[in-house]
């Protein structure tokens, strides 16, 4: 008798691992909830909608762990990476698409396999039998949520991601904004000017962090607590750690050169592009918990922003993971469970790319189960293998905390002949990362 592989969640995990699994000749159905059962972030029934950012950040496989992500998932077969740069938009290094027509293609071409079938229903209970895979990311239905509390013994753990304002491009002043990527980076004009730069004095600076400050923000509801990720903290809770956060992070002046003005900028607010057409920008790192109106007032005190308008606003929203280091074994399995494998962001990895990595890998684990095949974890000196030996061992699970990719996860390089700089190091990180995934491929 045929063995299905059932995957909860279309997003970038569940996407990817319906692809792998599908392309092993596995038949796959999808379980998605929406578009039956909305979330506030979700604005389609589509698989892998981008909810965040439009971006999957650094496309460097020489210099940079994410960049390397990149390259092994696109060796590997995977959708995401394949579409991604099918719909990529110029953004200086960085890899950005135009999210509408990203999902639509994604959608498009899991629909047209012939060993997958998506059914639109939610999913209330942890399965008991079959095989399944887990990848509901950080908007897990109530009820799932609870059922993987009750199996594992354990409460899930959360922290609140924040989503970045969304502004129609027509609407900025470029007689104070200017088109430029930082370092000027990218190869052509049209990457280049990937990005809209907003500049500050000091003044305007000091008076913004002091209306960031005092904005109303959005209210925890009882029982929440404010346990953010490093990585996309709202812009106010940067601006609490230190009136020169925000300077020194996301509005950093480094790197750009004002047209309008020869004196160099107190400040910068950098908006990248969002669509293929152009029309819409989002406004870089300004993730944000202030309600829509306080938004509205304290953004259009940016010089350039004005008079902007707004195609979505900021957000925050519950993210849940599992406390995967004591939950897992290493083919990403329940250990008290082992039909059930988790993926994605549930699993404690941080990041659109992050997440299909770990779908990418679960695919093609619970595949070469059904097929009765053996498939080690990629080696830890590759970047998948780092992911998931951090996640199923390589954390403590009293800290266990949502991560990017980064070289800190990847095993240390021999240092022959003496100390290596750090663009040699990363290149020697990558270089050996490339032969061993290769080989695993294999």
């Amino acid at each position: 008798m045929e063995q299905i592989l059932n995957i909860i969640g279309g997003g970038m995990a569940g996407s990817e691992a319906a692809w792998q699994a599908a392309q092993m000749g596995v038949r796959v159905v999808i379980h998605e909830m929406r578009p039956k059962v909305a979330t506030f972030a979700h604005r389609t029934g589509n698989l892998a909608e981008m909810v965040c950012s439009n971006s999957f950040r650094s496309d460097d496989s020489e210099q940079n762990a994410v960049g390397l992500l990149h390259w092994e998932m696109g060796a590997a077969d995977g959708i995401i990476m394949q579409i991604a740069r099918a719909h990529r938009l110029p953004a200086g290094g960085a890899l950005a698409v135009d999210r509408d027509t990203f999902a639509e293609d994604v959608t498009a071409r899991i629909l047209a396999h012939p060993l997958i079938c998506v059914s639109y229903e939610e999913i209330t209970e942890l399965p008991t039998e079959g095989h399944w895979i887990i990848a509901t990311g950080p908007l897990t239905s109530g009820s799932l949520a609870a059922s993987i509390r009750t199996a594992t013994g354990a409460d899930a753990l959360a922290f609140f991601d924040a989503i970045a304002p969304i502004v129609y491009a027509e609407s900025v002043d470029m007689s104070v904004a200017w088109m430029q990527s930082r370092y000027d980076k990218g190869d052509t004009e049209e990457e280049q000017t990937a990005y809209m730069n907003c500049p500050m004095t000091k003044a305007q600076y000091e008076a913004f962090i002091d209306a960031l400050l005092t904005a109303e923000k959005t209210e925890f509801h009882e029982g929440e607590t404010a346990g953010y990720f490093d990585g996309c903290l709202p812009i106010e809770v940067m601006a609490e750690r230190g009136r020169e956060t925000l300077r020194f992070g996301p509005m950093k002046p480094v790197g750009l050169t004002n047209p309008h003005n020869p004196l160099k900028p107190y400040a910068v607010v950098q908006l990248r592009r969002d669509n293929k057409l152009g029309t819409l920008y989002n406004i870089v790192g300004f993730q944000t918990k202030m309600k829509y109106g306080a938004q509205i007032s304290v953004f259009k005190m940016i010089p350039g922003l004005q008079d902007a308008s707004f195609a979505r606003l900021g957000g925050i929203h519950r993210n849940t993971f599992i406390n995967s280091p004591t939950l897992l074994d290493d083919q990403m399995r329940l250990k008290s469970r082992p039909n059930i494998r988790f993926a994605g962001q549930i699993t404690g990895v941080e990041g659109y790319v992050e997440s299909s990595a770990m779908g990418l890998l679960a695919g093609r684990m619970a595949a070469a189960e059904i097929l009765g095949r053996d498939l080690p974890p990629p080696p830890a000196d590759t970047a998948m293998g780092a992911l998931i030996t951090h996640i199923t061992g390589g954390a403590e699970a009293k800290t266990f905390q949502p991560m990017n990719v980064n070289f800190g996860l990847f095993p240390p390089i021999d240092a022959k002949g003496g100390r290596r700089g750090r663009k040699d190091r990363y290149k020697a990180y990558t270089d050996r990362a490339k032969e061993a995934f290769t080989a695993w491929l294999s």
